[in-house]
């Protein structure tokens, strides 16, 4: 295929995937398409070894890396913070609601260490050391969700020849991406898995792309939220994008970092089963629906947190009740929840992520060939 995007990242078949897991990043690209590694949790020397690993197993095909570096945070951006730090400005009652949730739902929460020197959740100062990590392996693709990159993460993709994407979930944010200088923008419906707007997928993507051609910016698009099949590729590409960026797909794969409890839930949820709820992060983003998040809309929840506070007492209490879950605990399982998307409701089984690619490629043909069948 001959698009802006296969030419920038050098490959053939626009299919850009996100995922924090190695092995599927690999996979991905070994098969033909792109994958993207989500940096998010990683310390640098985590990083490194993930990076080592793929560059090991990627057969030389092109990769990419995402970082999340937040325009807006409760922190305020602040150096020298950590975990601990943060840790000790989480109310008492946001904790005890916790609590009582582990209790219910058969979990313990682990005890937080007050001399950890971890990082705090989302920090932007690390992302941009995490940048400096990655340019020291033959990555393709940089790109940052959650606001405007800063200028200075766009000036280290310039100095190394290397394109920034950034995530827009709204018009005027496309606009703001375009004129501090980013080179790809990925348009996310709300349908998607992960921190989204409210605008659909169908409507946002040519909204975007016409206010483009409006002001003559030659900005490559693709399109994301929701899109889990060759024909919704096709699709979107119909619409005016130069290719997909995917995420919600993978996680329904053998290598997908998730716990084979999500991935069972994955198969049995409907494309009503996902929220769009502040219970994980602080900020919006879709997850499938359970326990968790019905707890924190409901009556008697102290409300979340502004990021990055929310992801202080929601992570471990995730990481602990999948624990439980596995062992086959019902009360665990229910409060089992990850980023999805509504695409969940189109997954039926588990595959592995090579295949996936091979069947958006026959997935793509196909629509393009009834398409093609329709002009006289």
């Amino acid at each position: 295929m001959r698009t802006p995007i296969c030419a920038m990242l050098g490959i053939d078949f626009p299919l850009l995937a996100f995922s924090h897991c190695r092995d599927v990043v690999a996979a991905v690209s070994r098969a033909g398409g792109f994958g993207v590694l989500g940096a998010t949790g990683h310390t640098l020397e985590s990083l490194e070894t993930e990076l080592a690993w793929i560059d090991a197993h990627v057969d030389g095909k092109p990769y990419g890396l995402d970082v999340l570096i937040p325009e807006n945070l409760a922190t305020g951006g602040a150096k020298g913070i950590n975990r601990a730090s943060l840790a000790d400005k989480v109310p008492p009652e946001h904790r005890a609601f916790v609590e009582a949730l582990a209790q219910r739902h058969h979990f313990a929460m682990p005890a937080e260490r007050a001399d950890s020197d971890a990082p705090a959740p989302f920090d932007p100062h690390l992302a941009l050391a995490m940048l400096d990590v990655a340019f020291r392996h033959p990555i393709r693709l940089i790109a940052n969700a959650l606001g405007v990159p800063p200028p200075a993460m766009i000036e280290m993709g310039k100095a190394h020849g290397v394109p920034v994407a950034a995530l827009v979930g709204a018009k005027e944010h496309a606009l703001r991406q375009v004129a501090a200088g980013v080179d790809i923008l990925v348009v996310q419906g709300g349908e998607a898995g992960g921190h989204c707007g409210e605008v659909s997928t169908m409507v946002l993507v040519p909204e975007v792309i016409r206010e483009l051609e409006k002001r003559g910016a030659r900005v490559p698009v693709l399109a994301a939220g929701g899109i889990m099949t060759g024909e919704q590729m096709a699709g979107a590409m119909a619409m005016g994008a130069d290719g997909v960026w995917t995420g919600s797909v993978w996680l329904a794969t053998p290598e997908s970092e998730c716990s084979d409890v999500f991935r069972e839930k994955m198969v049995a949820a409907t494309s009503r089963d996902t929220v769009r709820s502040k219970s994980r992060t602080g900020k919006p983003s879709r997850q499938l629906r359970s326990a968790w998040t019905d707890a924190w809309e409901g009556e008697g929840s102290p409300g979340s947190l502004p990021m990055p506070y929310q992801s202080l007492i929601s992570e471990p209490a995730i990481r602990a009740c999948e624990k439980v879950a596995e062992r086959g605990d019902a009360e665990a399982r229910a409060m089992v929840t990850y980023f999805v998307g509504q695409g969940v409701g189109l997954v039926e089984q588990v595959r592995p992520a090579g295949q996936v690619v091979q069947d958006f490629k026959q997935g793509f043909a196909a629509a393009m060939e009834r398409m093609m069948g329709m002009v006289e």
